[in-house]
């Protein structure tokens, strides 16, 4: 089958691999319709990865058809539509079985993509492990595309604002307009929030994020402008969806007394030097965590399907699997106006 597969540095291939197959009487396999590329697989193309593999399938983002299960598959059948979970687990300990597979009691958590373990999903098909735990058909009233945002994206998305104590009436700022930064926007006023301000380098995405309803605040300006604008009062929830070192330090700068910050961005310094007296003098909550995309598909799917969330708007970019290592090149340089980057088969 083809895929696309990474061997270095910005080098992303569009390549034969041996097919996908059931693996496990729990396992499924699902030919791909679409698939996404996500801000952090630009981690594994900028040569930072998450192993030293190389020659894997990349991508963590999928949605498709059910080709074949596995004789213990008990809630999905050939056929069904189907969007499937970026973060996996064992399908067996109570946490996995009620969608939390952060928790899970084996540490089994697992995302495809990373290296040859768990194949990823930029490809013509992909294996499912346990996947009537990993998978859900795609609801009633939902397009394929908002299936697809819902793998990873928004729930991610979503786990940031609620870590951030959003509450309504509340000041938000959300550093980072990404995809992932600007649902969180769009989240943040679902949530009540009275005001959010928005923070990037990138003016097409500050101007998004106005359209949004937000106020975007000028680089390098950020935390005195957000003190002007709200009377000293800084943000009560601050929303970090980049991880580098700066961008977190932002963050915790731009919240107030008692505020809180959320991180969801995915830091490669791996030694951040955290402002313990900050935090201590602000009485700051501090808050990171990985996503069970599962957990929150019964909270998002009534926001999506009635409207008040639109994470399709945020797609730039619609190509085929084959033009993959241009769209990476495109996504990487923010060129074109890359914003979401979805792969059609």
């Amino acid at each position: 089958m083809k895929a696309l597969t990474y061997h270095a540095a910005k080098d992303i291939r569009f390549e034969s691999i041996p097919d996908a197959k059931i693996t496990a009487p729990h396992a499924a396999l699902v030919r791909v319709r679409a698939c996404g590329i996500c801000g952090s697989d630009l981690h594994i193309y900028q040569g930072h990865g998450f192993s030293d593999d190389i020659g894997f399938c990349v991508g963590h983002e999928a949605v498709g058809e059910i080709v074949e299960i596995g004789p213990h598959v008990e809630t999905l059948k050939v056929g069904d539509q189907v969007m499937i979970s970026a973060a996996v687990g064992c399908g067996r300990c109570a946490a996995c079985r009620a969608g939390d597979c952060v928790k899970c009691e084996f540490n089994a958590t697992d995302c495809y993509g990373l290296s040859h373990a768990l194949e990823g999903c930029q490809a013509e098909a992909v294996m499912v492990p346990h996947a009537d735990q990993n998978a859900a058909r795609i609801p009633d009233g939902l397009s394929l595309e908002q299936g697809l945002l819902l793998t990873d994206n928004l729930p991610t998305a979503y786990l940031g604002a609620k870590n951030a104590d959003i509450h309504p009436g509340g000041i938000v700022a959300v550093v980072g307009l990404g995809p992932i930064g600007l649902m969180a926007v769009e989240i943040a006023f679902a949530l009540g929030a009275a005001r959010v301000f928005a923070v990037d380098l990138v003016p097409e995405r500050r101007a998004m994020a106005e359209r949004l309803g937000a106020t975007a605040l000028t680089p390098g300006d950020e935390r005195a402008e957000l003190k002007e604008l709200t009377h000293g009062r800084f943000a009560g929830s601050v929303v970090e969806a980049v991880g580098a070192d700066a961008t977190l330090k932002l963050a915790l700068s731009l919240a107030g007394k008692q505020g809180t910050v959320s991180t969801i961005g995915v830091n490669q310094t791996k030694q951040f030097p955290f402002p313990m007296a900050l935090a201590f003098n602000k009485g700051l909550t501090f808050r990171t965590s990985l996503c069970s995309v599962v957990k929150h598909w019964s909270e998002l799917v009534p926001l999506v399907r009635g409207g008040r969330l639109k994470p399709e708007q945020f797609i730039s970019h619609r190509m085929p699997l084959s033009e993959g290592a241009h769209a990476y090149d495109l996504f990487n340089d923010r060129r074109d106006g890359a914003l979401k980057m979805v792969l059609t088969l």
